[in-house]
């Protein structure tokens, strides 16, 4: 008969299946503490290996109190340590220990003033949660999605193209996938009135026959989207991917709008292959401009699905929008 140790045992060994470090962290941080943690310690040890939160705070002291404190010759920077002026060096153990109480005082002083979480500013609006990260992630193939950096250089975060403060939502349409630096510059640097950026997505113009067709047609969409049959179908089930927001083209599209999109996309697919197995390939793509063919001045994507021998010969596909190109000859 196996001991519960050897259970354990063969289970890390052999049956841990693992998304994430958390379930050995767990485990290790439980066996460390003498069999039991509290969900603080937990937390902590998972906190200690998070690259992301590692690189914030790196950040944080060397553009804020390691500058302060060198101007004030406090301290010294040496490549990535900082250190006390030599003249502070030679500090007796007394004059240690009361200096670090003066600065407990100044922190104890600090919060009670203001009544103040010193770090609510790290404190996600709006929580993510990992089932919605997770689609994120995977959906940027673990790499930033305006850097391109992948996941194992720099830790990725899910960030809200719109944020959640300026009328975001948690759709998976308005989230994308940074690297811990770009979320920070796009934080710091976006002066994009976001209030401004919201109304656009109202924009609708008199006339456009996508500008009132959603509540009509839609056979489904969502915050930005919508999918509409053609009205005049190349094959069965042939679907138009349009942007509620009326914009003339693709190029024109936010980040945001693409994502919505491309969730339509998959969601069409899905649907059109379960209704018909005879389905097998797809054709994918927009036209943008009159000299491209586009003849509806509201940007819109076509899926056209594809059967055998629909065709004489597909050999060349969306090449055929010039015919005498469409095959390698």
């Amino acid at each position: 008969m196996t001991t519960a140790y050897e259970q354990l045992k063969y289970f890390l060994q052999n049956q841990m299946q693992m998304q994430h470090i958390y379930q050995p962290v767990m485990l290790r941080t439980i066996l460390q503490n003498g069999g039991k943690a509290t969900v603080r310690e937990i937390a902590q040890e998972f906190l200690r290996g998070d690259r992301s939160q590692l690189e914030y705070y790196e950040k944080i002291t060397k553009q804020v109190p390691g500058n302060v404190l060198a101007r004030r010759h406090i301290v010294q920077r040496h490549g990535s340590e900082y250190r006390l002026i030599p003249s502070l060096s030679e500090l007796t153990g007394n004059e240690r220990t009361e200096l670090i109480e003066l600065c407990n005082k100044k922190l104890r002083l600090f919060l009670e003033a203001r009544s103040l979480d010193p770090w609510e500013h790290r404190r996600k609006v709006g929580y993510v949660p990992g089932s919605l990260r997770y689609e994120v992630l995977k959906r940027a193939g673990g790499r930033c999605e305006a850097c391109g950096v992948s996941v194992e250089t720099k830790a990725l975060e899910v960030d809200h193209i719109v944020p959640r403060n300026k009328g975001g939502s948690n759709d998976l349409t308005n989230l994308q996938a940074l690297c811990y630096t770009c979320n920070a510059q796009k934080r710091d640097t976006d002066s994009t009135d976001f209030h401004a950026l919201k109304e656009t997505f109202k924009k609708r113009r008199k006339g456009c026959p996508f500008c009132g067709i959603e509540a009509r047609k839609s056979i489904m969409g969502n915050e930005l989207a919508f999918a509409i049959y053609d009205k005049y179908p190349v094959t069965q089930f042939h679907t138009l991917i349009i942007p509620k927001r009326h914009l003339s083209n693709l190029f024109k599209m936010y980040q945001s709008e693409l994502n919505a999109v491309h969730k339509l996309l998959y969601e069409m697919r899905a649907t059109i292959v379960a209704r018909d197995r005879t389905v097998e390939g797809f054709n994918f793509g927009a036209n943008a401009g009159e000299v491209a063919g586009q003849t509806v001045p509201h940007c819109h994507f076509h899926l056209i699905p594809r059967r055998p021998n629909d065709v004489e010969d597909p050999r060349g596909g969306i090449r055929g929008v010039i015919s005498n190109k469409q095959l390698y000859v």
